[in-house]
């Protein structure tokens, strides 16, 4: 928890040490899940996870994913409501949490420690806005040419500075790209056929990163 650990004065450092928790969690394994009364900060310390929503006809939306080391599930708490998505486990991840009533007392008592999820929560809400107005506006092609350029944003590349350092399901990838599987297999043939793009089995190597960036901005 760096980045809020340099606006904590050591007693409250303490507290924090005391009450943060560690879970290990399965590839697949809800986290938390919509509907369910918030109760913890999470904090994603290794692996990857998602948040995503039910939507009708048994559709998922992937919509946001979570990295090392960033913090989750606190806006349905501070909204007072129930959680509206929900999280889940990518891979194999290491969690940390701390409960949400020893939070908002922290918050209460320093002003930079507010700011921080201040901060935190409104880039995340521009973040939506910018993904609303892609999901509904672009073509599947810039969809998913965005997804790809996302994936590398948040996870990186393999050693061969080329493999995104990610491996999903096709059924991921169009959840996460607002499309069907079947589209999302087209696309990604596609971009195979324009050589943006090696995929073997569920790696997806980018050789053309410029021309895959171009595409998701102007597609």
């Amino acid at each position: 928890m760096s980045d809020i650990w340099s606006v904590l004065t050591p007693d409250e450092k303490r507290r924090i040490i005391d009450n943060f928790t560690i879970s290990q969690f399965k590839k697949n394994q809800i986290i938390y899940a919509e509907k369910e009364e918030p109760e913890n900060l999470w904090c994603l310390l290794a692996g990857k996870a998602k948040l995503y929503k039910d939507g009708v006809g048994g559709r998922v939306q992937i919509l946001r994913l979570i990295r090392p080391v960033q913090y989750f599930g606190y806006r349905a708490y501070f909204a007072k409501e129930p959680y509206v998505s929900t999280a889940a486990a990518m891979e194999p991840s290491t969690l940390g949490y701390l409960p949400m009533q020893l939070v908002e007392e922290l918050i209460q008592n320093n002003i930079q420690l507010a700011w921080f999820f201040i901060q935190e929560l409104s880039r995340n809400l521009g973040g939506s806005d910018a993904r609303i107005v892609s999901l509904t506006q672009k073509h599947i092609r810039g969809r998913l040419a965005e997804a790809l350029i996302d994936l590398r944003d948040n996870y990186g590349y393999e050693d061969d500075n080329a493999t995104l350092r990610i491996y999903m399901a096709r059924e991921d990838l169009a959840n996460l790209s607002n499309m069907t599987t079947s589209n999302a297999i087209r696309t990604l043939s596609g971009f195979v056929n324009e050589r943006l793009i090696i995929v073997d089995g569920r790696r997806i190597k980018i050789i053309n990163e410029a021309q895959l960036k171009k595409i998701a901005k102007f597609g």
